[in-house]
């Protein structure tokens, strides 16, 4: 009967990610984990993991029933005569090496419990969020695999639906300002300069596959005293025009901002 406990682990983890699976599909909250191309793909996979976790429910009811009876049989019928060793083991209790063996399998079981506890924590109690300062500030922003080093033609294009990712790598080319005389607007989330007290960057998080992958890319901003409006991973609208930095920025070209408000979080907060 002691392996039952560990297959229903199994088991019930694997329900626990379809549900969550469904959870995040039905509210429109996948996109928080996984790039949009995968939706399809994962909710059909989930489909049919939904299928086998139903099947293996019942095959193991069916088998802890059998174990059930054939248990209950063999107690119904008189016990076999106990051997010299038998009755040493009888007379003392269980020997050392089997106290070990069930110290380690019930160690085992408590670890597997813990192990499906803390993912339907995570999964069905915590609600879903973005990824925010604390992932970016341990991995590298406007990197090459983030915005690409391929050379665009952006400058001189129409500059109008352009993202936040678009912008990193236009200024990641160190562009000269008078290409862009129009006005820029974005929406990102505050990541501190590691580099200025009067830069921060908007920024985003780029999705290739899935949140494990996620890369930040960021647009600095020139405001000096912007700690006293804003906190890092505030979601921030910014309209204002790019233009050669001052020297204390630390970067050669920053966004000016004519005007910054605070906003909300946006239903898509990553880009692609």
């Amino acid at each position: 009967m002691r392996e039952f406990p560990d297959r229903w682990q199994g088991v019930i983890l694997a329900a626990i990610g379809v549900v969550a699976t469904g959870w995040l599909a039905a509210t429109g909250r996948l996109g928080l984990y996984i790039h949009p191309r995968y939706f399809v793909f994962t909710v059909v996979m989930a489909v049919v993991a939904t299928a086998f976790v139903v099947a293996a429910f019942a095959v193991l009811a069916v088998g802890r029933r059998r174990a059930t009876d054939a248990a209950g049989t063999l107690d119904a019928e008189d016990p076999a005569p106990l051997g010299a060793d038998d009755e040493h083991d009888h007379e003392h209790g269980p020997t050392a090496r089997s106290r070990s063996a069930s110290v380690r399998r019930r160690a085992a079981s408590l670890a597997g419990a813990a192990v499906v506890l803390a993912a339907g924590v995570a999964l069905l109690v915590l609600p879903p969020a973005t990824l925010s300062t604390a992932t970016a500030e341990n991995r590298e922003l406007n990197s090459v695999a983030a915005v690409g080093d391929a050379p665009t033609e952006l400058v001189g294009g129409d500059t109008s639906a352009f993202t936040v990712k678009d912008w990193a790598l236009v200024l990641r080319q160190g562009p000269d300002p008078a290409d862009f005389p129009g006005a820029v607007e974005l929406t990102g989330f505050v990541l501190p300069s590691p580099d200025s007290d009067d830069v921060f960057y908007v920024t985003r998080f780029t999705v290739t596959c899935c949140a494990v992958d996620a890369q930040p890319v960021g647009v600095p901003v020139h405001l000096p005293g912007w700690q006293e409006r804003f906190a890092a991973d505030d979601w921030v609208a910014v309209e204002g025009r790019i233009a050669a930095a001052p020297a204390d920025a630390a970067v050669p070209t920053v966004l000016v901002p004519e005007t910054i408000e605070p906003t909300g979080e946006p239903e898509t907060p990553y880009v692609h």
